[in-house]
């Protein structure tokens, strides 16, 4: 018989003398789904479908566990009324299971948003980096106040049934800021000496750890490198760490990078680095804390990646956050062996983008059905009534729509003018960051092959091809094409001299050797995909430049991952041109394009163009939609072809229209 080793990841483990199924944890993860500071159903049905999808310890999003911190985004702990609603969150989740842990978080000074933060409050009274909100510093009694809250509050998450708390000490709020020299200059026993600096951590460890007693799961997670000049780094944070471990009070620890500054983006790391870049941090910083079992976070997203870490002895713990987001049957499926079904993190930051930067509750480009009551390990109920239906377009919202249709039990044939699958996020995924876009259609087309889709790929449909289907249904999902500018001459833009960046990078695919001169895009997209071209373009071109009517670049994109692209852009010296305009001539002929400033009309020119290609709004490509009306078919338009829009809306509209027809 052949001998199977045993899978870390599966193996049990214990905290405070409570067991652990195995070694997941649901990292901390906003839901934004909290309203007037309750526990609302939304909330707990994220959470309940982790528990059941595997995972055997969540940590939840912060919690308000003091009057101080009466944010009707967050649940209030402190607050009465909630006591039900607690109990009845922490039993659903328990009883699948999975131990339940509340994260204690205050952001201190830290802002995201544009504006002042009236109620700051901080260590010392030093402006935030990002919004430079002023905050006023906390008195010793207000201290003195959070650590006795904290730990009455962690007494009644105890008794409510949850197994433990977890201390965000990380990511540029309060507590990080207490630790941080660059942010702490406090001349009484909570500054100065690395001690007093660690001191409110401390007094909130064995405030709780008295009040909750030993069968009670503490949880630090520490900062490890903000990345910010006078902050912590790696020498610092292996200075704190013991500090705040020495008592051995704390159940374990983790360790988060970046801070409330420039840096911030290192707290949830992208596509655009290394896979699992904390590993090495970590590695050093274990040896400063060997006796205390460490949780692994930082853009894990495959189960051997989180196997290995175990079986070097780099952690006992694997923290997910966004992996667990896209699939919540994560543990199940890497239990099973059916990793080809599992639907993978992308590392776009969607989800940071919807609950920071526009306000809405949690949602993911992979994962259309985030908290959905049949969210884990979904596949759609079969439909009443058997239809015939015909997909135009073989990109992520229309293998969405033709997997989910096919999978209720629909006929479903899908026409592709590529010869590949995966639309605009096929050229996508050859661009720098674009690997793990492929993922997405790489599950879609699984799932269309298991639901037995009929693919005919290379084929331009036309009416009369689709008609001859005999379809009951029409789901057009041929995308949208970008508008020429208008300072382009009409016979410049009806004869094509100048791509759009999409074709232009498609002719490009095959381009290895370096052309000479200057690549000149006019941005007027401001999303991630037209500055990955111009990082592939600064490979291929001497110079590159971005020249924009706005007054900055990345404007559509969130915090973390605007972050990301100016660094990339300025270390590679890609140049932009804000608040101008190109404008064409004659001299374009010998390579020269001018442009003018939008309100002084200063002009300006790049010299040696070899390449000028545009990014700009996009126009629906649903030319198909009124022929087919005309002759009584059912059409529904999805993705670009509905509404010009990203990666989230193409799965969304997919999603929908396969579980609609």
């Amino acid at each position: 018989m052949r001998h199977v080793t045993p899978s870390l990841l599966e193996s049990s483990f214990e905290l405070a003398g409570k067991p652990l199924r195995n070694r997941i944890v649901h990292a901390s993860m906003t839901t934004l789904t909290v309203r007037g500071g309750g526990v609302m159903p939304a909330q707990v049905q994220y959470y309940v479908n982790r528990a059941h999808g595997g995972a055997a310890m969540i940590v939840t999003e912060p919690l308000s566990m003091s009057p101080l911190q009466s944010v009707p985004a967050k649940t209030h702990v402190f607050d009465d009324r909630n006591l039900d609603g607690l109990q009845r969150w922490a039993e659903a989740v328990e009883a699948a299971g999975c131990r339940l842990l509340g994260q204690i978080q205050d952001p201190g000074r830290a802002r995201h948003n544009v504006g002042r933060h009236v109620n700051a409050v901080a260590p010392s009274v030093l402006p935030d980096d990002l919004s430079w909100s002023v905050p006023r510093a906390l008195t010793v009694g207000e201290i003195h106040q959070y650590v006795d809250d904290f730990a009455a509050s962690s007494a009644r998450l105890k008794r409510c049934g949850f197994s433990g708390v977890e201390l965000s000490c990380g990511h540029g709020h309060l507590f990080h800021q207490f630790l941080s020299p660059q942010s702490n200059h406090r001349l009484d026993e909570y500054g100065g000496s690395w001690e007093n600096r660690a001191r409110f951590i401390s007094e909130m460890v064995s405030a709780i750890r008295a009040a909750c007693g030993r069968d009670f799961i503490i949880g630090l997670k520490l900062p490890g490198d903000d990345g910010l000049a006078g902050g912590i780094g790696v020498n610092e944070a292996a200075i704190i760490a013991p500090l705040l471990t020495a008592s051995r009070e704390a159940s374990y620890v983790c360790f988060a990078q970046g801070t409330h500054a420039a840096s911030l983006e290192m707290h949830v790391p992208d596509r655009y680095g290394p896979r699992m870049p904390y590993l090495d941090l970590m590695r050093r910083l274990r040896q400063s804390v060997p006796d205390v079992p460490m949780v692994a976070l930082g853009r894990i997203t495959d189960p051997a990646e989180a196997e290995g870490i175990l079986a070097r002895g780099e952690a006992e713990l694997i923290g997910l956050g966004r992996a667990l987001v896209v699939d919540p049957a994560w543990p199940l499926k890497a239990a099973s062996g059916r990793t080809n079904d599992i639907r993978y993190c992308v590392s776009c930051n969607t989800c940071w983008d919807t609950i920071i930067t526009r306000h809405e509750p949690i949602a993911c480009v992979n994962n259309p059905r985030v908290g959905q009551s049949d969210e884990v390990d979904f596949w759609p109920q079969p439909a009443r009534a058997k239809k015939r239906v015909v997909v135009v377009g073989a990109g992520i919202a229309g293998m969405e729509a033709a997997w989910v249709a096919a999978a209720r039990g629909h006929a479903v044939t899908v026409f592709g003018r590529s010869s590949h699958i995966g639309g605009k996020a096929w050229l996508r995924s050859f661009l720098p960051g674009g690997e793990e876009v492929s993922s997405i259609y790489d599950y879609q087309t699984v799932a269309a092959q298991r639901a037995g889709v009929e693919l005919r790929l290379g084929v331009e449909a036309d009416a009369e091809s689709i008609l001859a289907c005999c379809p009951d249904v029409v789901i057009l999902a041929t995308g949208a094409t970008m508008l020429p500018p208008q300072w382009l001459p009409p016979e410049v833009r009806e004869a094509g001299w100048v791509p759009d960046l999409r074709a232009a990078m498609a002719g490009l695919l095959r381009v290895t050797a370096r052309q000479p001169g200057a690549a000149l895009i006019f941005d007027m997209d401001h999303t991630e995909g037209t500055y990955a071209a111009a990082e592939r373009l600064q490979v291929l071109f001497d110079r590159v430049v971005i020249i924009t009517p706005r007054n900055s670049i990345a404007d559509d994109m969130s915090l973390v991952t605007r972050q990301g692209v100016h660094r990339r852009l300025s270390t590679k010296r890609i140049e932009t041109v804000l608040l101008s305009q190109p404008f064409w001539s004659d001299a374009f002929e010998d390579g020269v394009l001018g442009y003018r400033h939008v309100y002084t009309g200063e002009a300006r020119s790049v010299e040696k163009v070899a390449l000028l290609a545009y990014s700009t709004p996009r126009a629906r490509d649903d030319a198909l939609a009124a022929p087919l009306r005309s002759r009584g078919i059912e059409v529904r338009t999805v993705g670009d072809c509905w509404s010009p829009r990203d990666l989230l809306a193409a799965t969304a509209d997919g999603h929908a229209a396969g579980n609609a027809v």
